[in-house]
This record gives C-alpha cells, structure tokens and sequence, in this order.
C-alpha cells in the first residue's frame, strides 16, 4: 500500500503555534480562569500527552499484531486510492464516536478517559492531556480491520481524526457558520463535552462530524457557559495519579464491594453506578436523613 504521511507528527508546529497564538490571545483580552493557562496544569496536560506517546508505542505491538492477523484472515480489501481515503476517514470517524460512546458509559473504560477531562480549564493544552491506558481503543475498530481496510491505512485515520480535535478545545473560538456547526465537531460542540453540569454530561461524542451525535441521540447545543472537570475533581497535578486515579477508585469499590453482582456492576456499568440498597437498608437511610432535617429545623428555630 503506499505510504501514507505521519500526520501528528507533521502537526507539532502547527499544535506549538496555535498554542502560542491562544496564550498571547489569553493574555491580551483575559476572559476568566477556565479560558486562562495556570503552569501546573498546562505542565500536567503536557506531560500526559507525552507519557501517552510512549505507553501507546508499548500498546501498539500488540494490538498492530491482533489487526495484522485479522486483516490477514478477511478476504476483503479497500484499496487505499483518493477516493476510499474519505470513506475511510467517515468509517473510522463512526467507529469512533462509538468508542468515544463507550469510554463514557463503562466504568472500566471511563478509567481511562477520564484523563482527558481531568482538568478544570480548557484550552489548547487540554487536547495534549492523553490516557496512558488506550489499550481499551482497539476491540472498537476490529469491525473496520475486518472489512478490510489496512492496519496502517486506519492509524492514519485515527491520526488525522486526533489532529483535527485538536483546534476544538479552546474558548477563544466562539459558534461558527450554522451550516458548519451543524456537520462538523466543534469548539462550541467540545466545550458541552468537556463540561461537568448535568445537562452537558456524556453529550457530543463526535470525533471530526457531529452528525453522529444528531442521528443517535447525544446531541446538545451550547446554550450556558461550561463548567469544566469532573464532578468530582482529583485535585492533583501528579500525572501518575492523574493517569491512574479511577482504576483506584475501582479497586477500592471492588474491595467494599458485597457480592459478584455489585463487583461487575462497578466495573461495567457507568461511572456513577451504586447498587440498589435492600428495602431495610433504605428506610433506615431515609429516617436518618429526616431525623438530620428535623435536628437542623431545631437548631435554626432556636437560633
């Protein structure tokens, strides 16, 4: 197959000077803390991103091997000419909006997305803030390996789609022509994504298209300001801990845990999953939390 360029790679000076454009921007025409840099998170999502380089090397050998031996068992093939690359770029966008889906509902696989919403700013830098687990990615595009598109033909793609996200994650671009906002992701669309209040969670999955997010239901529009980060922050600049704090939490739920029901359940089911209480155990929560309301009407009628 012909070789085909290394687009992030070709894309360094670009991320470097649009990075320094949007600081000198932030500088001039300050909005607020959420648009601004602060140096230890701008130096926690870079040095994420450059963990990931690494650790996605190691993940490659595997997985390169896995899509090898498939690509090599189908009998399909796609030709990579000027017109499949595209269609490729379409299909590899649709299997992504499927994982990116998926990474957001799965408590096991949110473990390491979670990474790339850990910070409480958005801006350029927050697009290099990268998991250093992506070893979750690869069982979503075994169906497009399967059809017969190249192994190298789809990192490709997926490069080209993770270049484009990156001019999304800023503040200083505000909605753009109607007719682009309603095909292509955008800073508008990516700033719901990345926002933690309840009307903005787990919505605009879309990698380069939004129409995705149209047809199966995750759409939202950008209506109030975004409040970035987690619903529960972490709190650190650490990237170990920034990189590992879910699988943490996950542990230590599976330790507490009292069954093999509630075991899967954390693992598998979405990151803000609790078991269903027994009907005792309810009551007796309910009655607590009456007896704490009926105290605090007390103590303010005495007061």
């Amino acid at each position: 197959m012909p070789n085909l360029p290394d687009v992030v790679l070709w894309s360094i000076p670009a991320f470097v000077l649009l990075t320094v454009i949007e600081v000198i921007s932030v500088r001039i025409h300050p909005d607020d803390d959420a648009a601004g840099y602060e140096t230890k998170d701008a130096a926690t999502s870079v040095g994420m991103g450059l963990g990931s380089l690494a650790f996605d090397f190691l993940w490659k050998i595997p997985i390169v091997a896995i899509y090898t031996a498939v690509h090599e068992l189908t009998p399909l093939r796609v030709p990579v000419l000027w017109w499949t690359i595209p269609l490729m770029l379409l299909a590899q966008d649709f299997f992504y909006y499927w994982s990116h889906r998926g990474h957001h509902v799965i408590r096991i696989l949110w473990a390491c997305h979670v990474v790339h919403h850990s910070s409480r700013r958005f801006n350029l830098t927050t697009a290099l803030r990268q998991p250093w687990t992506t070893l979750t990615v690869w069982p979503f595009y075994v169906p497009l390996v399967a059809l017969g598109v190249h192994p190298a033909a789809l990192a490709f793609c997926s490069s080209a789609n993770l270049v484009y996200q990156f001019w999304i994650h800023t503040e200083r671009i505000g909605k753009l022509p109607r007719a682009f906002e309603f095909v292509f992701n955008t800073p508008s669309h990516h700033r719901v994504h990345h926002a933690s209040q309840g009307g903005y969670l787990d919505r605009n999955f879309g990698g380069i298209l939004i129409v995705w997010d149209r047809l199966f239901g995750s759409f939202v529009e950008e209506t109030e300001r975004p409040v970035y980060g987690l619903t529960k922050n972490i709190g650190t600049f650490n990237p170990l801990r920034v990189a590992t704090h879910e699988y943490v939490s996950i542990a230590r739920d599976l330790k507490r845990a009292s069954g093999w029901g509630e075991r899967a359940g954390r693992v598998f089911r979405g990151p803000g999953w609790q078991p269903a209480q027994p009907p005792e155990r309810a009551a007796a929560a309910e009655q607590d939390a009456a007896a704490g309301r009926g105290a605090a009407a007390v103590e303010e009628t005495v007061a």
